[in-house]
């Protein structure tokens, strides 16, 4: 069974993994996408999760986009009948939703599920995780061989943390293990076999290479 690590040793179980699509407005715009309304949610298989400091690319595709995120660690079920709050978030870290993109771009063009460009072995990259709560702003940032990438804050998501986790419930039911990786900003981009990239989430930083 997939697990998280926490800064203080700990480790906790995964159960689905949920990813928001469409969440920041110039990343909608430099993919040449148009606001849904309501979130985009799409789903990882818990074997495309990923807490090394490594990663590999997959070889049927050559276009790997990086995807840097504010992630949520679900601590507890919540009750059908309740409505879910920032409480029941119990651990938080940055992520990597990688998407082949090349390979989305043909399944949209067809109307189909996106499943195969996104839920393959490494496409949920996470750090370890903090315990609590993030802050009501969280500063989130990825260079790729020392070029800054992507850099935004949580305050330009279009679907802030609470809406999320209600939405999700609503739809899904949250329980304890699940994960919420909540959107990317712009500046997504491919990735190549000996890149180095430091995603940073407020005052952490994390260093990974793709081997």
């Amino acid at each position: 069974m997939k697990q998280v690590h926490f800064k203080d040793g700990k480790t906790a179980p995964v159960n689905n993994i949920y990813c928001i699509g469409r969440n920041y407005a110039e990343h909608i715009s430099e993919l040449g996408n148009v606001p849904t309304g309501e979130p985009v949610v799409f789903l990882k298989p818990t074997t495309a999760l990923n807490t090394n400091d490594t990663m590999r690319l997959p070889d049927f595709s050559d276009d790997i986009h990086h995807e840097v995120e504010l992630v949520l660690y679900i601590g507890c079920d919540v009750a059908d009948d309740d409505m879910p709050n920032l409480d029941c978030i119990t651990g938080f870290g940055i992520g990597l939703d990688l998407t082949a993109r090349d390979i989305q771009s043909q399944l949209k063009a067809k109307g189909l599920p996106w499943t195969l460009a996104k839920g393959f072995p490494d496409a949920a990259w996470l750090s370890v995780l903090q315990a609590g709560t993030p802050p009501q702003i969280s500063q989130l940032s990825l260079t790729v061989n020392g070029e800054q990438r992507q850099h935004d804050n949580t305050g330009s998501m279009l679907f802030d943390i609470e809406f999320l986790l209600r939405f999700l419930h609503s739809r899904f039911r949250l329980r304890q293990g699940d994960l919420i990786y909540t959107g990317t900003p712009k500046g997504v981009g491919r990735l190549h076999t000996g890149d180095a990239l430091i995603a940073t989430l407020n005052n952490d930083s994390y260093t990974l290479q793709v081997i």
